[in-house]
């Protein structure tokens, strides 16, 4: 698909501008879809992260309910917002299939860059090893991620006035040039149509 836009985006430059456009296009169109990935991709791991201290809170509910891990895990597949349904009925599908269960999980944390559901299949891992009450464990490391994320919200909420003052003045040169460009012509053609500027 990136091929065929960067080729459609290359076809449309050379028409309309001439072969240096098209160059140009044809190259940016990579580019522009890997920024979009990436931007889709940040979303889906902050929306993950965001739902995972309630998904954890639904797993130890099923688990004091007396259901089996698998069991607790389908119910949140099942139960839950995207993207955590979605990553828990894979890991339901795989562990169908035969695959071991730390295997899945660990895929969903590297999947989803979580440290803190890296910490949940650890969790997870060691009861399978040791035993214990799981339903407790999870729920400890719940309250730990929410406290975390309440945290990363006030963090957030503090440093926004800062970001936004980086951000106008970042735009504030570019702001004032174009205001000069369309206000008095003149006045910036030394910078532009002489060897000094």
């Amino acid at each position: 698909m990136v091929m065929s836009g960067a080729l459609a985006a290359a076809a449309v430059g050379l028409i309309l501008s001439g072969p240096i456009a098209g160059l140009l296009l044809g190259l940016a169109a990579p580019m522009v879809a890997r920024m979009y990935l990436s931007i889709r991709s940040g979303r889906r791991r902050a929306a993950f992260a965001d739902q995972l201290d309630d998904s954890l809170q639904l797993l130890a509910g099923n688990l004091l309910a007396g259901h089996s891990l698998l069991r607790a895990m389908d119910s949140v597949s099942r139960e839950a917002e995207e993207p955590t349904s979605t990553e828990f009925s894979r890991l339901i599908n795989e562990t169908r299939v035969g695959r071991p269960l730390g295997d899945c999980l660990d895929d969903i944390a590297a999947r989803m860059s979580s440290d803190d559901f890296t910490w949940v299949a650890q969790a997870i891992a060691i009861h399978r090893e040791v035993g214990g009450d799981l339903a407790e464990v999870l729920d400890t490391v719940s309250q730990t991620i929410r406290e975390r994320n309440q945290i990363r919200r006030q963090v957030k909420a503090l440093s926004t006035e800062g970001r936004m003052s980086g951000y106008v003045l970042m735009a504030l040169p570019i702001g004032v040039t174009g205001f000069l460009m369309m206000s008095n012509p003149g006045y910036l053609t030394k910078l532009t149509q002489s060897p000094i500027g």
